[in-house]
């Protein structure tokens, strides 16, 4: 049977709601040790989390940072391993958030909870049905290597609707990605929490800039004329698409350069500020008239809808078909860093040179 949130997850949940902070507003991030500062706290978080497991809880929410359960990925409602919220008490429910936070922004912080939350919206819309359980406490945090350690290790915390990756190399740089969210309902249509919407400003800028388009314009932006039932990296270890697709910056208006600039950052201040600063000096560094923004779908409001944002070191792709257009998708994914690639390459190429003869 399905139970009810615990007091303190009421809290977190309310919170999430009613104080989400956007993210234009995220504070700006340290100077010179960013990723370091992040690094170190999210290692405290997940000391502290660690310190509070029984054996059993340890042993199934930690893994050798090699396995291959670390890219093992996905958004839908599937088994998984790891140390589910249901299973802990409420003292490791509470440092779990804690680790959850440490990765994210307070608007990130906000949506994933709220997120979270959904599946009892779902639980009581399918009450009877024969679909997937539905169950809030289902989310599962996974420990990758030691944290803290000299090497590398990771985190994850994933359920449905909800995949946050953190891989962490040499105490110093941190890798965010793939970072998804997504929203069943996106609208909830009636009961208590009607008008709630996650990722209202996910779908509402995204129109407004392929609304903003020319009819020329709308000719390159359009990739198809429907909208794809899904994205089309969808849980891929790696995301490779056409990089071309779509309208290039280099071609919008001044206006339409600024909103996508500015939903880029929606996307990238879901992580914690270090991290998305990071993120943004890479892409700009990367050249913002290389990025490409694309469409699918109708453009009216209700209309099933697809777009995609990639430059040369991101890809942002976000749907909204399922259930009448009121299902969505969302993913962050670095082209050069998910699950740490990049940094866990420079990291063994500087650790195995061979010393100067």
């Amino acid at each position: 049977m399905f139970r009810p949130a615990k007091a303190i997850a009421s809290i977190l949940l309310a919170l999430a709601v009613y104080a989400p902070a956007r993210a234009a507003d995220a504070p700006p991030a340290r100077p010179a040790d960013d990723a370091a500062v992040a690094a170190r706290e999210m290692a405290q978080a997940a000391d502290h989390f660690i310190a509070a497991l029984s054996p059993e809880a340890l042993a199934k929410a930690s893994f050798d940072f090699d396995d291959q359960e670390r890219v093992n990925w996905h958004f839908i409602p599937r088994p998984r391993k790891g140390l589910p919220i249901k299973e802990m008490t409420p003292a490791q429910r509470n440092l779990a958030h804690a680790l959850l936070s440490s990765g994210l922004g307070n608007r990130g912080y906000a949506e994933a909870v709220t997120i979270m939350s959904l599946e009892q919206v779902l639980h009581d819309m399918e009450a009877g049905g024969t679909g997937p359980t539905r169950d809030a406490e289902l989310y599962f945090f996974s420990l990758f290597g030691k944290p803290g350690a000299k090497d590398q290790w990771g985190w994850r915390v994933e359920g449905h609707h909800l995949s946050l990756n953190f891989t962490i190399v040499n105490g110093k740089a941190v890798g965010g990605a793939p970072a998804f969210f997504g929203t069943n309902p996106a609208n909830i249509m009636d009961g208590p929490r009607k008008g709630l919407r996650v990722l209202a400003e996910e779908e509402d800028m995204g129109r407004q800039l392929a609304t903003s388009m020319s009819d020329e314009e709308k000719e390159t932006v359009m990739i198809l004329k429907e909208a794809p039932k899904e994205m089309l990296t969808a849980n891929n270890r790696k995301a490779q698409l056409d990089a071309n697709a779509g309208l290039p910056v280099a071609k919008m208006t001044a206006d339409q350069k600024g909103l996508l600039t500015s939903l880029i950052k929606i996307y990238a201040y879901r992580l914690r500020p270090e991290l998305a600063a990071e993120d943004m000096k890479r892409i700009e560094a990367a050249g913002m008239d290389k990025i490409h923004f694309s469409w699918a779908g109708g453009l009216a409001a209700g209309a099933p809808h697809y777009y995609r944002i990639q430059g040369p070191t991101f890809m942002i792709e976000y749907d909204d078909t399922q259930n009448n257009a009121n299902h969505i998708h969302t993913v962050w994914r670095d082209l050069e860093r998910d699950f740490g690639d990049d940094l866990l390459l420079k990291h063994y190429q500087e650790s195995h040179q061979e010393p100067a003869k």
